[in-house]
């Protein structure tokens, strides 16, 4: 069944919320087949537990999605993340041909769907919809949120 944009932002921000839980960066990403409405990947942040740069939620949300399809061209798919997309996801985003990428929170620091830069405006071979500030404040929350318990968290070690 299809849902709303921010049924499924909802849904990306209980995995952030799972990765922020597990002391990562609270991100969380779905992938959604277009035309049923089915969540076919989901990732969250895993950068610190797996000690890789890769594990991104988009990363991982597209590499499951790609896999449960059974092919990297993830046509029919749209992309819902709880903060907009760094310059790596953006290429993942790209290849993997994803239809519409949902957004919630904009990232000054590094986000390239028009934050920092807007990667999606440069003449590569896909271009997907985009869509920025779904359930913003709530994403910006989570993500706000786990950084002020960090910061308390090491002035108590202090």
């Amino acid at each position: 069944m299809i849902q709303s944009d921010e049924y499924y932002m909802k849904k990306a921000l209980e995995l952030a919320r799972a990765a922020g839980g597990e002391g990562e960066v609270p991100v969380g990403a779905i992938v959604v087949k277009k035309s049923t409405g089915e969540i076919v990947g989901c990732g969250y942040n895993k950068r610190e537990g797996s000690k890789s740069p890769l594990a991104h939620a988009e990363i991982t949300a597209i590499d499951t999605a790609s896999k449960k399809l059974g092919g990297w061209r993830l046509i029919d798919c749209e992309l819902f993340v709880t903060l907009e997309p760094c310059p790596m996801c953006v290429g993942a985003i790209i290849n993997s041909r994803i239809e519409r990428v949902v957004f919630g929170a904009y990232d000054a620091k590094a986000g390239s769907c028009g934050s920092v830069i807007d990667l999606f405006e440069l003449p590569y071979n896909h271009k997907p919809e985009l869509i920025g500030g779904v359930l913003e404040s709530e994403c910006s929350q989570v993500l706000s949120d786990f950084f002020k318990k960090l910061r308390e968290t090491k002035r108590q070690k202090s």
